[in-house]
């Protein structure tokens, strides 16, 4: 018994130390660096020594139960993602870990991801919106959480596939060569028909909100919709974060512009959602998924003092 008890405080103490996370995103440089000084053979392997670091980052004033997750694209850079709760409003405008890290890794351009620790199990919902990256059955998951305690098994990697065998996903509703969620977008709007507002941001920043709000909804992912749409929002230091929707082919784990744009907030060092000073909305005249009640309810919640334009788009051919 003594001799087992020691082999186990041996192989604990040779256990890699948890690493801190320089911010949301580590570049391909950074994380082979961190790998070689964490002592492990790959960045694969240094994905799980992030997770502590990455659940310090989540905002779950609801549930208390932070999660993190953290995956490798195909670039080598490595993506943060952690759950956020807001107070205040539906629990449905929550974001998922696993949707944020997404959410960043589409903002920074990765066009592919090929393994993700996380440090509990998917839900439905995660494993769900997962499908809507090409390729997703072969990206490899492991789960933090799993390691036995008792007798020291280490959590293995599986393929995502087999946490959803049969999945339904966009192969089920779009063409083979639409673009998914990592791959580039360029949705035609039209032009801006209507607008209404309940105050006005001062200076310039009105025109970069909506700018960056049209630019947001170019690159959306909304193929099942056809209604992409853009949500900008900026800060008292007049900084602006932005995100586009997210559609899944399952329609509930969809990410609204909302949910993506306080993403790209909180993934850019931003301060709490209460801290938004103004927010601006672009999506199509006569859209069968409009986001303005939605988001004005989340503004409502979060951000009262925060003025909201909303800018409808129609096309030239309607």
């Amino acid at each position: 018994m003594g001799e087992e008890k020691m082999m186990t405080a041996n192989s604990e103490a040779a256990a890699p130390a948890a690493v801190e996370l320089p911010g949301f995103v580590m570049s391909a440089e950074e994380a082979e660096r961190a790998a070689a000084a964490a002592g492990v053979d790959t960045v694969e392997d240094l994905l799980p020594l992030l997770i502590p670091s990455a659940m310090r980052l989540a905002r779950p004033p609801i549930s208390r139960f932070p999660v993190g997750a953290v995956g490798l694209g195909e670039s080598g850079r490595v993506y943060v993602g952690v759950n956020l709760e807001f107070l205040g409003v539906p629990l449905s405008q929550s974001v998922h870990a696993e949707q944020f890290l997404i959410t960043n890794a589409a903002a920074a351009g990765e066009r592919a991801l090929r393994a993700i620790a996380v440090s509990h199990m998917p839900c439905g919902h995660c494993r769900q919106f997962l499908q809507e990256i090409r390729g997703a059955a072969g990206i490899r998951i492991l789960v933090t959480s799993d390691a036995d305690a008792a007798d020291g098994r280490a959590p293995e990697w599986r393929a995502l596939a087999s946490l959803l065998p049969r999945p339904f996903g966009p192969h089920d509703l779009l063409p083979k060569d639409a673009p998914l969620v990592l791959e580039p977008h360029d949705n035609p709007l039209g032009d801006p028909v209507d607008a209404v507002a309940n105050g006005f941001a001062a200076g310039d920043l009105e025109a970069r909100l909506k700018e960056a709000a049209e630019a947001a909804a170019r690159a959306a992912h909304a193929p099942y919709s056809g209604c992409p749409s853009g949500f900008a929002v900026a800060d008292g230091e007049g900084k602006v974060y932005a995100g586009g929707c997210l559609e899944s082919a399952a329609y509930n784990p969809t990410l609204g512009p909302v949910q993506t744009a306080i993403i790209a907030m909180v993934a850019a060092g931003g301060g709490p959602t209460g801290d938004v000073v103004a927010a601006a909305l672009v999506e199509k005249d006569g859209a069968v998924t409009a986001q303005e009640a939605t988001a004005r309810i989340f503004l409502a919640g979060v951000a009262p003092q925060a003025t909201f334009h909303v800018y409808k788009y129609r096309s030239s051919d309607v």
